[in-house]
């Protein structure tokens, strides 16, 4: 099994880290083929950036396509483009944030999620409650940690999650933490433990998911809004991504 995992940021360092954390979980005869774009931010944080982060990471999504992949998972815990790369892709797509949302569910009554900066706190609202978990989610937090300061073994950065997830559990009487972000993937173990409860993490949550899919057949259905789209003229730099 081949499974694509596409960090919609252009920082090279975080696919390192989130190709890692996928192998970790990944079963002996998974293939982890992990992808940045060539075009688009650095970090994703917020909707302006997401915007910008799309086409380049569809344009992965198509070349893992005809690579053989048989899943694509979206390593960005906004789910950035989830709905257009389901469409246009030929395998199932997972997000990380819905993958840990369903993870979460399975194994408490009340989640928290722990992000990094405040912007980030809306988008991740919306997608709760259009993935229909928003009533199992208690609060979403933001330890307002910029994306790329998890890039190091940053104490500062660990200690501010940290301190939102004892908030999380003293306030919100969370049974549960989902990280909020692809760059926090190599701490769910050691918050974990610190704190007595499940943290998972979304790649990893998306890599299971996603093997199972796969071993059940399952792919994107096209009797809806991921049918594929339909052949037109698309102009300038997005003449590429033309159906």
């Amino acid at each position: 099994m081949r499974l694509h995992v596409v960090n919609p940021n252009t920082t090279a360092s975080m696919t390192a880290k989130i190709a890692a954390a996928a192998r970790a979980i990944a079963r002996p005869d998974t293939v982890i083929d992990a992808r940045q774009p060539a075009m688009g931010p650095v970090s994703i944080e917020g909707f302006y950036d997401e915007a910008f982060a799309v086409p380049g990471m569809l344009g992965c999504i198509r070349e893992a396509d005809r690579d053989g992949a048989n899943a694509h998972i979206i390593a960005c815990f906004d789910d950035t483009g989830l709905d257009a790369a389901r469409a246009v892709a030929k395998v199932p797509v997972i997000g990380i944030g819905e993958a840990g949302f369903h993870m979460a569910s399975l194994v408490a009554a009340r989640f928290a999620v722990v992000t990094t900066l405040g912007v980030s706190i809306v988008p991740i609202e919306h997608n709760l409650k259009k993935y229909g978990v928003a009533d199992r989610c208690a609060r979403v937090r933001a330890a307002e940690v910029p994306v790329l300061a998890l890039e190091e073994r940053n104490t500062e950065a660990l200690g501010k999650i940290s301190a939102e997830i004892l908030a999380s559990i003293r306030d919100d009487r969370a049974e549960a933490i989902v990280l909020g972000c692809a760059g926090m993937a190599d701490l769910a173990a050691e918050l974990a433990d610190k704190h007595g409860l499940p943290v998972i993490d979304g790649v990893a949550a998306a890599v299971a998911l996603a093997e199972g899919l796969v071993r059940l057949g399952l792919t994107t259905s096209r009797l809806g809004p991921y049918a594929a789209p339909r052949a037109k003229s698309y102009s300038g730099p997005f003449a590429p991504f033309q159906p």
